[in-house]
């Protein structure tokens, strides 16, 4: 199962975290820009190989320390099929690299179009008899708005190619609550009704470590809640975006953990990417910087759920 592969390769490397490569042009160093506007044009076609080089250099400085990566689609799909294709490229070195990859998409839909998302991101697209992975990511980011109708064609592909989705269920954004927060019957919030459909979801898809291949999305800004759904969904892994930039801090982090150090992977995207910046380096060691950034998340983690066990 995707997110055993996940598990071992956290308890591997003593680091439950995910760097975020969701790069800006402003994140990236002004030489590896003119590079590629020297050779492709200060365009699309420019913009997306200085994404996708800026990406290598820390996917490389952080594949012996960091367990996953997790790209965002919308920075890349804003330069066009250029961007597109950095994606994939992005993808693919990554997983060359021995790294887990999680897509966040988001994707949202039901029937046929669903099964399609599922099978660019997650599986294999066949083209007169023959088929080919077209992204060949690990995991997958889903709002879960639809209901079932809109997960059980994910959860096909999952089985099939042994990949793992992650839920929308309490997002790190300080407006989550305007709709998450509200109360159903019984008083259950919908955060809580989508945290126990998770599990629901999951229970067909069990992995040896106690969690199944459905996930959920579980913001670092919101500690008392993440305790809670920690409790609530015991098989269900957890993504937990918010940490550093957005002001989550490892004492906010480890209530995601179960008692093993395990349930849960940390997100962090410009914390790891601009450490170079932060620290007033030279840009020619942004990638060194992300590694020291990748080390301190993970210590500071570390002390507070100690040593990871499977």
């Amino acid at each position: 199962m995707s997110f055993d592969r996940l598990m071992e390769k956290i308890a591997s490397l003593q680091n439950p975290t995910v760097a975020g490569l969701d790069p800006k042009l402003s994140y990236i160093p002004e030489g590896i820009r003119r590079a590629s506007y020297e050779k492709y044009g200060k365009n699309l076609e420019g913009a997306a190989q200085a994404l996708l080089q800026f990406n290598k250099g820390l996917i490389d400085a952080l594949c012996g320390i960091v367990p996953a990566i997790k790209p965002q689609c919308a920075y890349y799909e804003m330069y066009g099929w250029q961007g597109v294709r950095a994606l994939h490229d992005t993808i693919a070195y990554a997983r060359e690299k021995g790294m887990f990859v999680i897509t966040d998409g988001k994707r949202n839909d039901i029937g046929t179009t669903m099964q399609a998302y599922a099978t660019g991101h997650l599986g294999e697209t066949e083209v007169e008899g023959e088929s080919f992975r077209a992204f060949g990511a690990d995991a997958l980011t889903v709002n879960g708005y639809l209901g079932t109708d809109g997960i059980e064609p994910l959860l096909k592909v999952c089985s099939a190619q042994d990949a793992g989705i992650f839920v929308l269920v309490k997002t790190s954004n300080p407006s989550s609550g305007e709709l998450q927060d509200q109360q159903l019957e019984g008083e259950e919030t919908v955060y809580e009704a989508m945290g126990r459909m998770c599990e629901k979801w999951g229970a067909p898809y069990m992995g040896q470590y106690g969690y199944s291949s459905v996930g959920a999305v579980v913001g670092a800004t919101y500690p008392q809640q993440l305790r809670e759904l920690r409790e609530a969904l015991p098989h269900t892994f957890f993504l937990v975006p918010g940490y550093g930039a957005q002001g989550g801090a490892a004492d906010d982090v480890a209530p995601a953990f179960d008692k093993r150090g395990g349930g849960a992977v940390i997100n962090s995207s410009r914390g790891i990417m601009c450490a170079w910046q932060k620290e007033g380096c030279g840009e020619e060691e942004y990638a060194a910087a992300a590694a020291r950034e990748a080390v301190r998340m993970r210590d500071a983690i570390l002390a507070k759920i100690g040593k990871i066990t499977l």
